[in-house]
């Protein structure tokens, strides 16, 4: 009995682990609303968030992956400084961005786009086949479009809104009326919705070179470390550049500081390593399924500290994007198996290719010596 409840909490660690990381993530984005009710810029949030993350990966990429013999050559450090620009300045800016112009669970909602984004430009750089006559194929193109439809349905439609229950907390108080009154704006919602389209494709090209970075130099630590050092120094000078205000920089011990201090140690170095952890113990289409629960996470938080209203148009474009996010992977399924069992009946064909060749040559053999025999 022990050992078999030993072996089902075993079973269960990735599913345990990745409900962590997801509900992690939820806790960063709350923490960056936070942070923009308290008046804080979001692009020096961004730039302390990867010194804070950098600080954590360099000792533990140095303490657990010291003995490693693989060289750091050129390539992999070019590799980091684009894996920093797409996945640790533009992306994470373009999403605050769009976070300051909408709501949390909005944003939230866009973000589920990242695997259609990220399906697309590999699709575009032909490192993706579509494949459109196969079910798998098609099932891949609608899961785009619906996910597609989802976001305008979110982008250009709200409908009545939702109250599922109602508290007293609202740790948004002070900037409540001037933050719904920026939601009210059709024009920010449609820019919100820009920028969170523009964040979903930094975020997919960063993808793309984290899988060409982890097949040069597969080091989960020390790439994490290398993207954290190089994302940092682009986003400090961007924010320096931008910020001419000195007196924003300063952190006290306030929600500006627990924010960057949570989106740096746990909203990046934490769910990187335990997401790569379970990438390789399950893979990436098991971790990608866990993804929307994001939205869950922060449409419960939000509307039960932020004073955040679903609406009609918010759940109806959350739901198509999630269903067109499972479709495509479901696509993604079904031409794995396609190709496994293909791969599978060309290697039998050639093994009784094989069997038929031994069976002709010993019949060959036999009638040589049946014939020397008849002779002599």
């Amino acid at each position: 009995m022990g050992k078999n409840f030993c072996d089902l909490l075993r079973g269960l660690k990735p599913v345990i682990l990745l409900l962590v990381v997801q509900a992690a993530l939820a806790g960063v984005i709350v923490f960056y609303k936070l942070a923009v009710i308290d008046g804080m810029s979001m692009r020096i949030l961004i730039a302390y968030r990867f010194i804070f993350a950098a600080a954590c990966a360099i000792p533990l990429a140095f303490i657990l992956e010291r003995e490693s013999k693989a060289k750091l050559t050129w390539k992999v450090v070019f590799q980091g400084f684009l894996s920093g620009l797409f996945g640790g300045a533009l992306g994470p800016n373009f999403f605050i961005e769009s976070l300051s112009l909408t709501s949390a669970t909005f944003s939230t909602a866009m973000s589920n786009l990242v695997p259609i984004a990220t399906f697309i430009l590999a699709v575009i750089l032909r490192m993706e086949r579509l494949g459109i006559r196969t079910l798998g194929g098609q099932a891949k193109l609608v899961g785009t479009f619906l996910s597609i439809g989802g976001a305008m349905i979110l982008t250009f439609y709200k409908g009545q809104e939702i109250n599922l229950w109602s508290t007293n907390i609202n740790v948004a108080k002070h900037g409540g009326d001037h933050v719904s009154r920026k939601h009210a704006v059709v024009g920010n919602q449609v820019l919100g919705s820009l920028l969170a389209l523009a964040s979903c494709v930094s975020f997919a090209i960063w993808y793309i070179i984290l899988a060409k970075m982890g097949e040069n130099y597969p080091f989960m630590y020390s790439t994490t470390a290398l993207m954290c050092i190089t994302a940092s120094i682009q986003a400090t000078i961007y924010s320096i550049i931008a910020e001419r205000n000195w007196s924003a920089w300063k952190l006290g011990w306030n929600i500006r500081l627990f924010s960057a201090v949570y989106t740096g140690a746990i909203g990046t170095v934490l769910t990187v390593v335990l997401m790569s952890w379970c990438l390789r113990l399950r893979g990436p289409l098991f971790v990608s399924i866990f993804n929307p629960l994001t939205l869950i996470y922060v449409a419960i938080v939000g509307s039960l500290i932020l004073n955040e209203r679903l609406s009609i148009g918010s759940i109806l474009g959350s739901v198509m994007i999630i269903i067109g996010v499972y479709v495509v992977l479901w696509g993604k399924t079904k031409e794995k198996k396609t190709s496994a069992q293909l791969a599978a009946l060309a290697e039998r064909s050639k093994e009784s290719e094989a069997v038929d060749v031994v069976i002709q040559d010993t019949d060959t053999n036999q009638s040589c010596d049946t014939s020397k025999t008849i002779s002599s």
